[in-house]
């Protein structure tokens, strides 16, 4: 940090930290940016920090983008769930919340 860079690159920052410790890099990340004016372009896989944190995300899947965006849009993408969050388990969906023949065909 003493040579003031514009941009620094992080390659998975919070890998085998704790909450705690994961929190103060979240804050630390953040303090680089606000106050500091640094581009901060991070590599992370906890889906959590990286949606508090950021103000533009891009997701891959196997290398290839499947989504660009603010953290809310990204998220809300249907590739990013399948290919993130994973498909509904239709085992472990409770009968009484599945749509009746009625509600369906509307």
């Amino acid at each position: 940090m003493a040579l003031e860079p514009q941009l620094i690159l992080l390659d998975e920052p919070m890998a085998g930290m704790n909450f705690e410790e994961k929190e103060d890099m979240a804050r630390y990340i953040v303090d680089l940016n606000e106050e500091f004016g640094m581009t901060v372009m991070m590599i992370e896989h906890d889906m959590g920090v990286v949606m508090d944190i950021s103000h533009r995300v891009m997701v891959l899947d196997f290398g290839r983008k499947i989504a660009e965006g603010d953290p809310a849009a990204v998220l809300a993408d249907p590739h990013v769930k399948r290919a993130y969050l994973g498909e509904e388990d239709e085992a472990l969906v409770d009968p009484d919340d599945r749509p009746t023949v009625r509600e369906s065909a509307a």
